[in-house]
This record gives C-alpha cells, sequence and structure tokens, in this order.
C-alpha cells in the first residue's frame, strides 16, 4: 500500500506583505537564507525596499526553505508569493518548484488554496484580500504584425539569421502590446516600441526586464552571445545600472522614485513662497557649548540643529495657524494641533524625511535623544513607513554640505519647511563695531494657500530671534 503525502499542508507560502502605508510593491534588496535552510517562527529572512524605506521580513513559521520565487532585485507586486517553507521536512518528496510567477501581472492572479482572510504583514494584520475579480481578456493572441517583429527580435537577440519561435507573443486583439501602466511609460521614456519587445511574462505580458533588454545594444554577431539556460529564481539578477561610453542610465525605482513623484506633486501643487533671513547665532553657539557640559544632557548628542529645533517649535507655538495641511476634497484648512517634526535626512539609498512623533511636547533632552535616535536609524537605513508618516513640519540642513542656504520644496501635505545654511565667522555689526561673529542664513518656504506673507514672515522671525538671543526659549516658551 503506498502512502500519500499531503503536500498541501505540508509546504506553506509566504506573501508579500503589505508593509505599510497603501504601498503597492517592493523590491527584494537581499535573501539572509537559501534553499535548505532552517528557518523559526519570526526570523528574518530578506530585506526589501519600498517606495518609502528597507524593511526586514520575519517568516511566520518553523521549517526548511523550500525555493525562493523571486531573485534579488527583483520588485515584486504586494501579496505574490516570494518563499516557499517545507513545515515538515522529511515527510515524503518533495514536489518540484513552481514556476516563477509572472513579474509583471496583468490580470488578477487566481485565488490560492489558502482561505480569504487578513493577510499577516509586520506587525498585526493587513485587509482582507478583495474578492472582486476581473473578467478574463478576449483574443489573446497576437497580431501578424507584431508576433513577426517580436520573433525577428528573439532572432535577433539570439544572434541567428534565422527568427527563433516566441513562446508567448505579448499582443492582445488588434495588435496592443499586454504590459501594465509602468511599464508603458517606461518602454515610453526609453524610446522602445512595445511591439517590437519579446515577451517574457506569462500570457505574453511584456515586463520591465524585456523593455530593458530591447533597450540594450544587440550582441555583435562576430560573437554571439550563447542563449543561457533559464537560471534559478535565486540567481544574482543582471546589474540595473546600464553604462556606455558616453552615459550611464540608472532604472528610477524605491525611495528615489518615491522621492521624485512627490517633489514634482509637491511643486506643483502647494504654491510656495520662501523668505530669507540672515542671522547672528554666536549666542547659540556658545549655548551649545555648555549643553555638552550639562549633566542633564549626558549621553546625547548636542549641536546647533537641537536649538534650532526647539526655535522652531517656540515658533509654532507663538504663531500655531502655520502648523496646518490642506484639504483638498473638503476645500478646508486643517489646524493641527500637534507636531510631528520632519528631519530630512540624507542617506545611501537617498533622501528621506522621518518625523519626531509630538515633538511639541518633548523638553530639551527629550529631543535631543530623538533626534539622536531618528539620525542614526535613518543611516543604518533602518527607517520605517511609519516614521516617515503624517509629518506637519521640517527642517533641512543644508549647512553640513557647506552650502549657505537653498529655497527648498515643502514635504507633500506640510505646511512649512526651514533651511539652515552654514554657520560661519563672518564679519558682523555688533554693539556698533564690526566684529566676527557666527551667522548664519535661514529659509522658510510655506504654502501660500495656508500661510500668508505675514504668518510665514513672524515664524522666520521669531527663530531668528531665538537663535540671536536663546534666553528667549525660557521667556516665550
Amino acid at each position: 500500500m503506498t502512502t500519500m503525502t499531503d503536500t498541501s499542508a505540508r509546504f506553506r507560502e509566504f506573501k508579500m506583505p503589505d508593509v505599510g502605508e497603501g504601498l503597492t510593491e517592493a523590491e527584494i534588496l537581499k535573501w539572509y537564507v537559501q534553499p535548505g535552510d532552517t528557518v523559526t517562527d519570526g526570523q528574518v529572512v530578506c530585506e526589501v525596499e519600498t517606495a518609502k524605506a528597507a524593511v526586514e521580513l520575519p517568516i511566520p513559521f518553523d521549517g526548511v526553505v523550500h525555493e525562493l520565487r523571486f531573485a534579488e532585485g527583483t520588485t515584486v507586486d504586494v501579496g505574490q508569493v516570494i518563499i516557499a517553507i517545507d513545515v515538515a521536512p522529511g515527510s515524503g518528496d518533495a514536489p518540484a518548484p513552481a514556476a516563477e510567477p509572472a513579474r509583471e501581472p496583468v490580470e488578477a492572479p487566481e485565488a490560492d488554496a489558502e482561505p480569504k482572510g487578513r493577510t499577516p504583514v509586520l506587525v498585526g494584520y493587513g485587509v482582507a484580500e478583495s474578492s472582486t475579480k476581473r473578467r478574463p481578456r478576449k483574443g489573446a493572441a497576437a497580431a501578424p504584425e507584431a508576433a513577426a517583429v517580436a520573433a525577428a527580435v528573439q532572432a535577433e537577440l539570439n544572434g541567428h539569421g534565422a527568427p527563433a519561435a516566441p513562446a508567448q507573443a505579448g499582443a492582445a486583439a488588434g495588435g496592443r502590446p499586454l504590459a501594465k501602466p509602468p511599464v508603458r511609460k517606461l518602454a515610453k521614456d526609453l524610446g522602445i516600441d512595445l511591439a517590437s519587445v519579446v515577451p517574457t511574462g506569462k500570457d505574453g505580458i511584456i515586463t520591465r526586464e524585456d523593455v530593458h533588454a530591447a533597450a540594450a545594444p544587440a550582441p555583435s554577431r562576430a560573437a554571439p552571445a550563447p542563449v543561457a539556460a533559464e537560471a534559478p529564481a535565486a540567481a544574482a539578477p543582471a546589474a540595473d545600472v546600464r553604462d556606455s561610453a558616453r552615459e550611464t542610465r540608472v532604472p528610477v525605482k524605491g525611495v528615489r522614485k518615491a522621492i521624485a513623484q512627490a517633489m514634482v506633486g509637491s511643486a506643483f501643487t502647494a504654491p510656495h513662497v520662501t523668505e530669507f533671513v540672515t542671522v547672528d547665532v554666536t549666542r547659540t553657539m556658545k549655548l551649545v557649548a555648555e549643553l555638552k557640559e550639562d549633566k542633564d544632557m549626558a549621553g546625547v548628542r548636542v549641536n546647533p540643529l537641537l536649538v534650532i529645533a526647539k526655535a522652531l517649535l517656540v515658533a509654532i507655538k507663538r504663531n500655531p495657524e502655520v502648523n496646518a495641511a490642506w484639504d483638498e476634497a473638503n476645500q478646508e484648512i486643517v489646524q493641527k494641533h500637534y507636531v510631528n517634526l520632519g528631519i530630512a535626512a540624507a542617506t545611501p539609498r537617498g533622501l528621506i524625511v522621518p518625523n519626531i512623533k509630538d515633538a511639541h511636547d518633548k523638553t530639551l533632552p527629550q529631543l535631543a535623544e530623538a533626534l539622536g535616535e531618528l539620525v542614526a536609524t535613518a543611516r543604518e537605513g533602518r527607517t520605517s513607513p511609519a516614521a516617515m508618516a503624517g509629518g506637519t513640519v521640517t527642517i533641512t540642513n543644508v549647512g553640513v554640505f557647506g552650502v549657505d542656504t537653498g529655497t527648498p520644496i515643502l514635504n507633500p501635505g506640510e505646511s512649512a519647511i526651514l533651511a539652515v545654511g552654514a554657520i560661519k565667522l563672518q564679519p558682523w555689526v555688533h554693539k556698533g563695531k564690526v566684529k566676527p561673529r557666527q551667522v548664519t542664513t535661514l529659509a522658510l518656504s510655506f504654502d501660500h494657500r495656508l500661510v500668508d506673507g505675514e504668518l510665514g514672515s513672524k515664524v522666520l522671525a521669531d527663530v531668528a530671534a531665538i537663535l540671536e538671543q536663546p534666553k528667549r526659549l525660557i521667556t516665550w516658551a
């Protein structure tokens, strides 16, 4: 008698979770496990990067890694299976690994054997899966013209004169190639005709990789590249960065893509106004030196940014109308009774703006501790999406790069951003005499829908006055 193994109970699949902020995809940066490795519940198996930040994903069950479905560097949609785990190793022969899912699916994926419900995420559970199904496309066969072009391109890529028969045609009825909107935009940006691209995705869908392959220079006929066998799912991907003698192309994705979209949206949505003031901060620099020696500040980092942050919080307290947001849908100004203070941080993955929650309630030592943690976490690439959500105003310290000032763009949804320039020893009229003093230039950009020129000027003047006479932190707070 033959004993049957219940493979559906033995193998469990872990899907790309929604790591927060309603994001729809994430790039797999690094796998920490390989097939055959033993994993335990809560063990981090990979690091992924969303449009917000890099996040480590823990596996929610014990077992042995059976299969990695995607290679490092691959962008995966939320809900797609990324790893399969054998939760009962040794109970029978393992089935052959499943084919890698389509890199760029156009249709909604078929429901799997798991029960419908709330999808487990990093902490707690996400929203329930939608039960809505799309109607299947009609006429998935390619038009003869598109098929002929695709075959010719495939032959060129393979280095042969005769066309190779494509497995899928990649065009719907009427000759329109199948591709998701982001892929169509990528093709347009690169000047690639989708009808000439050979699809490798499921059901003839053109993927990002297909477009990049079409944009790459064709191999020389004198030394044609061999047609490599299909690599395992976990094999290292081809480099995204493409170099030539005159230019380098770097795909825009992850944090950089989010920055670009946010800045364009902010610049062309909120009417920006920027005002400037140059101020003597000699007394502030003396205060910073004294605070470094204060026992109450022991163990925390003290620098000019700490005092500037406190000065901005006091200025907001004196002018609370500046701390607001514009509600386009309801045509309302939403005044915030709390301050989530954003600090722009340059990281290896690009500019991010995490914020200190309820910064207005913190004492100076608490603010210093929060600033230290925020900067350290950002530099290590561990800033969570939640830490970058809900900001109300932001500080960007361009002075660390030796820059005098700038015209900063608002973080989307916020009312104001303060740029702090380099603090330099300059000749300054002090008490009727020209003396060397520590001087800096501040620039405040604000949303003119929310903040009138008078209000913006008052806020900037208050910050400058506090930095010139730091004792106002006591009298005005």
